[in-house]
């Protein structure tokens, strides 16, 4: 009987939470016209984040955001944060940010890198609950900030109803797969996509037959390496998409392993490996040439 009471407490409790996540929005819909230099979230966030440090906002030339204007699915909003130079000891990014003002957890993580990224770009899928900015914030390696911010047309993301059973979706959690794309050249920056199995869970969406609400459970860590090397380190929430999906690169130099460690919010923890032999750059160019 105790257990029934604590399992009932809990889902009130979940929905509680999740109901004043929601009524926390302001009432106002953001508007591609709206200033965004100006909105509160990213005001108070960008001043508790970086301290006063000041933040270029025609950052484009730096980094670039790239979001559909329009999204077809608001839990499922396909992103691109693209770095416009390669990664060099002297000059790199070190670390992205990405910030949607209108979701009820505005700060969907952080993106880190390093020289051995050869680029400092990563593809992901989000989930948007209104229509807001959206914004990517790189802090290259001598610590300057440069942003890139799209709007994005899009409600309902955070709260939509979870694709399958919450139990059957974490019972199947935890598979990893690792693929580059396309053959490996050594020393140059290669394209890989990291695949993983995970529900993902707001704690926002109500179980359609249940009528309750499942606990907020997501990936919350990954890191990526080369040859022991990191590549990749991903702080987020739930802000990302159900099944997370990262495509980002590397640079194999030599062969090795291209590994990810994953880790989420009841510490359960996930791996993935994949050999990788890059082919020597000359014969790619005489291969190129024939």
């Amino acid at each position: 009987m105790t257990t029934i009471r604590q399992a009932a407490l809990a889902g009130w409790l979940a929905a509680g939470a999740a109901m004043a996540a929601l009524a926390a929005h302001p009432a106002y819909a953001a508007q591609p016209d709206d200033d965004p230099s100006k909105v509160a979230r990213w005001l108070d966030f960008k001043e508790g984040m970086f301290k006063g440090r000041p933040v270029d906002a025609r950052g484009d030339a730096v980094i670039r955001l790239e979001a559909p204007a329009r999204a077809a699915d608001a839990a499922v909003v396909p992103i691109s944060i693209a770095a416009q130079f390669p990664q060099t000891p002297s000059h790199y990014i070190r670390k992205i940010y990405l910030f949607i003002d209108e979701n009820p957890e505005p700060y969907a993580g952080s993106f880190e890198f390093t020289p051995e990224s050869g680029l400092a770009s990563i593809e992901t899928r989000v989930r948007v609950e209104d229509y807001t900015f959206m914004r990517a914030i790189a802090e290259t390696n001598d610590g300057r900030l440069y942003s890139s911010v799209r709007f994005v047309k899009a409600s309902g993301g955070c709260s939509a109803p979870a694709g399958k059973d919450d139990a059957a979706a974490e019972a199947s959690a935890g598979s990893v797969r690792l693929t580059p794309e396309g053959q490996a050249v050594a020393g140059r920056p290669q394209l890989a996509q990291l695949m993983v199995r995970h529900p993902n869970r707001t704690g926002m969406a109500m179980n359609q037959i249940t009528r309750n609400y499942a606990t907020a459970y997501f990936i919350r860590k990954v890191t990526v390496s080369y040859a022991d090397k990191p590549v990749m380190i991903a702080d987020v929430n739930f802000s990302i998409s159900e099944n997370p999906n990262f495509r980002f690169y590397f640079v194999p130099r030599t062969s090795g392993e291209l590994k990810a460690h994953v880790e989420d919010t009841k510490n359960r923890k996930f791996d993935g490996a994949v050999a990788v032999n890059p082919q020597p750059a000359a014969q790619q160019t005489s291969s190129t040439k024939l």
